[in-house]
Order: structure tokens, then sequence, then C-alpha cells
């Protein structure tokens, strides 16, 4: 994969997930305990960066991309909580996606591909697993710092919204989030397999 497009569909993912969980989605938001949940399009983006690419790359990914919902409008908690939670995510789900793989090497589908297309079933599980560590590591890092009115029970309730909320969101997000970068880290070379097609 090269890593000028790698970097260009982060940064593309990343700002589109941003604009429109911050501006859009407020708009639709769940009431849980006097508190508006959104799917966490950020988070989600982070998921499929994992999932497509190394676990450095993702963790340094889920830092910035945290950094950036932590300071956007209408920020309201004390910055910081974000990049720290999907940092942890980026390297959590890396680290199980990546590490539990059959097909990692020079020869693998991985290496062929560029861009890891993992079945649907592994993509919404690295979204729930993803979901529920970024929104337990932001509730705990507010309860610790005293910078959250909600209580222990509000937060596990939120925390579960967000679950299903992110889940469902996924089934859109991680493909098109793949699918950018797929395009972006396209060297113009036909695949193997289209190689072998051409020749016969």
């Amino acid at each position: 994969m090269n890593r000028r497009g790698r970097l260009v569909a982060t940064l593309v993912a990343v700002f589109a997930a941003l604009l429109l969980q911050v501006t859009v989605l407020p708009h639709f938001a769940w009431e849980v305990g006097g508190l508006g949940v959104v799917p966490g399009l950020v988070l989600l983006v982070v998921v499929a960066t994992a999932v497509a690419t190394d676990t450095r790359f993702a963790t340094l990914t889920g830092f910035w991309a945290g950094l950036l919902l932590d300071i956007a409008p209408p920020a309201d908690h004390l910055a910081g909580r974000w990049a720290l939670a999907l940092m942890i995510v980026g390297y959590v789900v890396g680290r199980l996606v990546h590490d539990n793989a059959g097909d990692v090497g020079a020869g693998s589908r991985f290496a062929r591909e560029g861009v890891r297309r993992p079945p649907l079933p592994l993509a919404l599980a690295a979204a729930a697993g993803g979901s529920f560590v970024g929104t337990s590591v932001f509730a705990l890092t507010g309860l610790l710092l005293r910078d959250s009115g909600a209580g222990i029970g509000d937060a596990l309730q939120v925390a579960l919204v967000a679950l299903v909320l992110d889940v469902v969101a996924a089934l859109v997000v991680v493909p098109a989030t793949l699918w950018v970068f797929d395009r972006a880290t396209r060297d113009g070379l036909p695949r193997p397999s289209q190689r072998i097609r051409a020749r016969a």
C-alpha cells in the first residue's frame, strides 16, 4: 500500500466523518440520561483504518483523529479524552485483527490486494469492540477527571446505546472507508488476478 495514498485516504475519511459527526448527526441525537448520543463516525473510521492498515498507523490515526474530535466545536469536555480513547481503539482493533488473521505476509491476500477486505461479520465485530472500548475509555476518563456530570449508570446506558448505533452505522462507514482506501492507494497497476486473466 503506497504511503501517500494511505495518508490521503485517512485525511479524507477522518475529515468527512468529523464534519458529519459534529454538524449533521447532533440533530438526530438519541437522548440517554440527559446526554445526546450519536454514532461515532470518527471512531468507525479509526476501526476501518486498523483493519485496512497496520497497528502503528491505526494508533497514530486514532490519536490525531481523537484530538480533532476533542477540539471541534461544540466540544464540552477536556481535550485529550477522545484522543486517548481512539488511540486505544486503533491499537486494540489493529492488534486483534492482524494478530488473528491467517493471511498476513508477502504472498497474502492483504499484500496482493493492497487493502484488506474483511468479511462483514469481522467488520461488525471490530466496530462493536472498538465502540465498547472507545466509549468506555472516554466515559471512565470523564469520571476520573470529574469532567462528566453523568454517573456510572448513565455511562453504561450511553455505552450500550452508542454500541448499537455504531454497529448500525458500521454497515455503511466501514465499507465506505475501505473503498476510499482502495481508491487512494491504487498505483495504476493491474492486480495479479487481472494480469493472469490478461495472459490467458
